[in-house]
């Protein structure tokens, strides 16, 4: 059953004020009206600590805590509010390499900027209605990275008995 985005509470981190400004009137538009702002990555659990988020939204290039340094805390950080929590890593032009690391510290979905009402009401449709399974290895915790689990036929190739 799909969520009532009226019933979300998301935090948006982003340095740049006019971007943060415009995510949140953007987030009014598709009905979500409970967003806080933190305009530092580095003062968002301050500001998570005095309430419980269905979300967050941050941008990836940020001083002085970027994007990727602060989903890493999210995540692994043992005074973390909520590691669970579905993270939407937004940003301008960014590299394969930018995406590839995004996913690999545990970025739930990642949106470029500029983006429409549309794409963002798409993207938080798709964590919140289809949220991934969570991954815990040695090296990794967060969303399961594979959008689609087949079954496998044939010889398992990782050496696991069956």
């Amino acid at each position: 059953m799909p969520v009532n985005f009226g019933n979300l509470r998301i935090l948006v981190v982003d340095s740049d004020q006019e971007l943060r400004n415009l995510t949140c009137d953007m987030l009014d538009t598709i009905g979500i009206s409970e967003v806080y702002t933190v305009s530092d990555g580095g003062r968002t659990f301050g500001e998570w600590r005095d309430r419980e988020f269905d979300m967050v939204i941050l941008e990836r290039k940020m001083e002085p805590v970027g994007g990727i340094d602060l989903t890493r805390m999210i995540r692994t950080a043992s005074d973390s509010p909520d590691p669970h929590v579905p993270i939407l890593m937004v940003t301008a032009a960014p590299s394969l390499q930018d995406v590839t690391e995004a996913r690999d510290v545990g970025v739930s979905e990642f949106l470029i900027r500029p983006f429409s009402v549309d794409s963002l009401r798409s993207r938080v449709a798709a964590i919140i209605n289809n949220p991934r399974a969570f991954i815990q290895v040695e090296s990794y915790f967060g969303p399961d990275r594979r959008r689609v689990n087949k079954e496998f036929k044939g010889e398992d190739m990782r050496g696991r008995k069956s």
